[in-house]
């Protein structure tokens, strides 16, 4: 097919059989849908304007916003969700249960330890294991080791000191599991550690009656 002359309004692309299509003719949501329903991995914006150079960044994102618009309704069993950067259909939280009689999928379980563990090097990041075990105060290579295989945490270097200690950080897999867009999400630490303990008698509160006041 020969290129149209220069100054053409062109707004058509051959499909496979050859045949045009004419653009303004196309709906982009069920396209996105039909993508991001076969990834099995969030799908970045930036993944979709490469994809789909037709659109513009801003067409694509209205799309996007459609979809959830349109899942949100309570009869959708599905979600469409913005996870580790990109967008991802999840099963809506209520029909889990059901859904994994199916895949037979078995819940990550976490001890207390690998908890405190994942946090600090979430919170700490990129951190060392010795800065990891002086701030648990016990030895935690079992317990990196643990997490490092259940994809939560990788290697991400050495530190140029004396032993060159491995580098640990968070994954992608961490921010699906905790369902994260990225690690600014993660609450700050003033949310996430609990409120002091309440004392008896508060300094506003002042010492009680007197065993003569009390009896006037």
């Amino acid at each position: 097919m020969s290129n149209p002359p220069l100054g053409t309004d062109y707004k058509s692309i051959p499909n496979d059989s050859g045949m045009e299509i004419i653009m303004d003719e196309i709906d982009l949501k069920p396209i996105l849908e039909g993508i991001l329903f076969v990834s099995d991995s969030p799908v970045k914006l930036d993944t979709l304007v490469e994809i789909f150079h037709e659109w513009d960044r801003e067409a694509l994102l209205d799309g996007i916003q459609r979809i959830k618009r349109e899942y949100e309704e309570d009869s959708r069993g599905l979600e469409l969700v913005e996870v580790a950067g990109g967008y991802q259909f999840r099963t809506k939280p209520q029909w889990a249960q059901w859904v994994n009689r199916l895949k037979k999928l078995k819940p990550v379980k976490l001890s207390q330890s690998a908890l405190e563990t994942l946090a600090i090097i979430a919170y700490r990041q990129p951190v060392i294991r010795p800065t990891i075990e002086v701030i648990r105060g016990v030895d935690s290579g079992w317990v990196i080791r643990s997490l490092l295989e259940k994809g939560l945490i990788r290697i991400v270097g050495r530190k140029e000191i004396p032993g060159r200690p491995l580098i640990y950080g968070t994954t992608k897999t961490f921010l699906e599991l905790f369902n994260l867009n990225t690690l600014s999400d993660l609450p700050t630490l003033k949310e996430v550690q609990p409120p002091p303990e309440p004392e008896t008698v508060s300094k506003e509160e002042g010492p009680g009656p007197s065993a003569d006041e009390a009896g006037d």
